[in-house]
């Protein structure tokens, strides 16, 4: 019996937003409320910014291939407006170039899960209360079909 294997691999965009929806499910299981694609205060942009029930800010920077991850190299400036911040990567991403400090989540499109805790860094009162009233508006304007991507 001959038997071929069809190999099949998705592009770039793909693969993120099937990792980006599996991540998103993930939080969402884990009691936070999800937004992707969010511009912070310093112009980056968080592929998922979550709020959890105390109101903690979590980020979770997407990297679809080993060159999206070496190709940007800004994960840094996310920290500074999240209590948590993980990398969420697909099954077949090469982890262990990935550094050691955040955390890490694996997902597909169905869903994901944690390998490594992120570590917390509580913000600020005052930058808190900016972002989650920010957060806030922003996932008001989108719920009601605005087009906003921006924390203001």
């Amino acid at each position: 019996m001959d038997v071929s294997v069809t190999v099949v691999s998705a592009s770039r965009p793909e693969t993120t937003a099937t990792v980006t929806r599996g991540a998103a499910r993930l939080l969402t299981a884990l009691g936070y409320a999800p937004l992707a694609e969010v511009t912070l205060p310093n112009g980056r942009r968080a592929d998922l910014m979550a709020l959890g029930r105390r109101g903690e800010i979590f980020i979770v920077e997407v990297k679809s291939s080993l060159e999206d991850f070496r190709t940007d190299l800004k994960w840094h400036e996310y920290q500074p407006y999240c209590d948590a911040f993980a990398f969420a990567v697909g099954p077949e991403f090469p982890r262990h170039i990935l550094p050691e400090e955040p955390g890490l989540i694996v997902a597909d499109g169905f869903g994901g899960a944690v390998l490594r805790e992120a570590p917390v860094a509580a913000l600020a009162g005052a930058r808190r209360k900016a972002l989650t009233l920010a957060f806030g508006r922003l996932a008001a304007l989108r719920a009601a079909g605005v087009q906003a991507v921006d924390l203001e």
